[in-house]
């Protein structure tokens, strides 16, 4: 093959590449405009509001995504959206552990215990989705993350048939937002070939934690 045969078939399949990521991003942002809400108040109600994971501290700093995503889950339960919060994250040791220092700030801000339930195996966010309804029977929640996760939660989510809907806190903006979102349309193309190719399954499941429908102790 000849340099520029080469380098024609090289520059094809960049283009070819590049066009497929671009279309796979896009699908995922399209499929979710219309559950996403920005204010606590404009968000519908759910049972369950569901909190995907991050850690609360970049070094020793307070990590933002973090903190706006435990301030949007209490103003949910606070203001009646929401009758129980699910926390999902990873629990990789002992001295990282994401739904128990959730729950802690939860606690905290005064909402009762019996109306907190922890998933420790939300190692990824298609771990968290798949098994808010394999595990805890969640066919219908709110997720609270940022927006451009949550279109990718609930891209995920429409695949299984949950009802999801999200609440999109606040991202951070300048060159770390664009590191993330530059990283999120790689997530992206992974998450539709997880779906739709690999099959991809929680790496754990384990025993049903229904989360009780009825109505629990009033607020």
């Amino acid at each position: 093959m000849s340099l520029r045969k080469a380098s024609f078939v090289i520059i094809t399949v960049v283009v070819a590449s590049l066009v497929a990521i671009a279309a796979m991003d896009f699908w995922v942002t399209f499929q979710a405009k219309d559950r996403i809400y920005r204010t606590v108040d404009n968000t519908p109600n759910r049972h369950i509001g569901l909190v995907l994971g991050t850690s609360k501290y970049i070094g020793r700093t307070l990590n933002p995504y973090y903190t706006y995503r435990i301030e949007a889950a209490q103003q949910l339960y606070l203001n009646d959206k929401v009758d129980v919060m699910l926390l999902s994250g990873d629990n990789a040791h002992r001295s990282y552990n994401e739904p128990w220092t959730m729950k802690r700030d939860l606690l905290k801000a005064g909402i009762p215990d019996d109306r907190i339930f922890l998933d420790y195996a939300g190692f990824r966010t298609l771990d968290s989705i798949i098994r808010a309804k394999k595990v805890f029977d969640a066919d219908e929640f709110t997720l609270v993350t940022q927006a451009f996760h949550c279109e990718r939660a609930l891209f995920i989510a429409d695949y299984y048939d949950i009802d999801a809907i999200c609440l999109a806190v606040p991202s951070p903006g300048g060159t770390a937002g664009m590191k993330i979102r530059a990283r999120e349309t790689l997530a992206r193309v992974k998450a539709v070939l997880d779906i739709y190719v690999l099959n991809e399954q929680p790496k754990f499941l384990g025993p049903k934690e229904s989360i009780p429908t009825e109505a629990l102790s009033d607020k």
